[in-house]
């Protein structure tokens, strides 16, 4: 029998489409109801621009994709030079939280380069150390809360990883820089443009309901092909992923990478999934491995 359908998995299954959809400040505390989605937008206007509410930049909708034009370069609707953006997940080996036994949780969300490799605190968008403090500003109980939920440190507390997460990759997306807000801008709306589209994205991608429905479930005493699983995910995201095992043999499955592009900018744009070969697409997992159950804390 299959396991309950959680909300992540209804909201995920109910909408398996990847192309994300701004998230307004207004709307954002909503940010998981299934009840009323956001409404798709239709591409096939060059005039209609975004409109995002939290004084990003408006851009067309048939700007370029990240990664496939660099005549955008200077544009604050071009993400530009980390173009390629992973969307990381971790299956940790301890349950961190009650009732995440079957719970990928976010690693974060990195602009790598096209070429696939990658820039670190850039500084194009400042630095924020009080992610809580910030996200609690602008009103986003839920998110925060969703995110003591879903993205959770290992070691340390969550709100030191959210502060490595952003100050290492976030300042490296060009459109967070506060020029792109224009007269509207105040600190702090970019680290909730970076968050909101992180999380949304992570919760269009249910990595364990996608292994589970392909037969794929955590056991000690099984192995799988490492080929069935990233077939699976490549075919359930429609984008590149990579994997990433631990364990002396790297056999023991820890993270999938979901990798896209971005039409547009970070704040209001579409991602879109990359299926190109680069520098890096390949993980470091054996052919075999392992999918093991999460351990409940001592």
């Amino acid at each position: 029998m299959a396991p309950p359908v959680s909300l992540r998995a209804a909201f995920a299954y109910a909408s398996n489409f990847v192309s994300q959809f701004p998230l307004g400040l207004s709307n954002l505390p909503n940010l998981l109801s299934v009840l009323s989605p956001q409404a798709p937008i239709h591409t096939d206007s060059s005039i209609t621009p975004y409109d995002p509410l939290t004084g990003g930049p408006s851009c067309p909708l048939d700007g370029p994709v990240s990664c496939q034009n660099t005549s955008a370069a200077d544009s604050c609707c071009f993400v530009y030079p980390g173009g390629r953006l992973l969307l990381t997940q971790f299956w940790d080996e301890k349950v961190h939280v009650g009732g995440s036994e079957e719970d990928w949780t976010v690693h974060g969300l990195w602009p790598d380069l096209c070429d696939g490799s990658y820039d670190q605190y850039c500084g194009m968008a400042p630095r924020f150390d009080n992610i809580s403090e910030v996200l609690e500003q602008y009103g986003q109980i839920e998110l925060l809360a969703d995110m003591n939920r879903y993205w959770l440190a290992n070691y340390g507390s969550n709100d030191h990883l959210w502060a490595h997460e952003y100050n290492k990759h976030a300042t490296c997306v060009n459109t967070l820089a506060p020029s792109c807000y224009g007269d509207n801008y105040t600190p702090g709306l970019e680290v909730v443009d970076y968050f909101v589209r992180a999380f949304s994205l992570f919760k269009m991608l249910d990595t364990y309901r996608a292994l589970y429905n392909a037969g794929i479930e955590p056991n000690y005493k099984k192995t799988y092909s490492l080929d069935v699983i990233q077939s699976t995910l490549e075919e359930f995201s429609g984008s590149r992923v990579i994997l990433k095992c631990t364990g002396r043999h790297h056999n023991v499955l820890h993270e999938a990478w979901y990798v896209y592009f971005v039409k547009g900018s970070l704040q209001s744009g579409d991602f879109v999934p990359a299926k190109d070969t680069f520098k890096g697409d390949h993980g470091n997992c054996a052919s075999q491995v392992r999918y093991l159950p999460k351990r409940n804390h001592r």
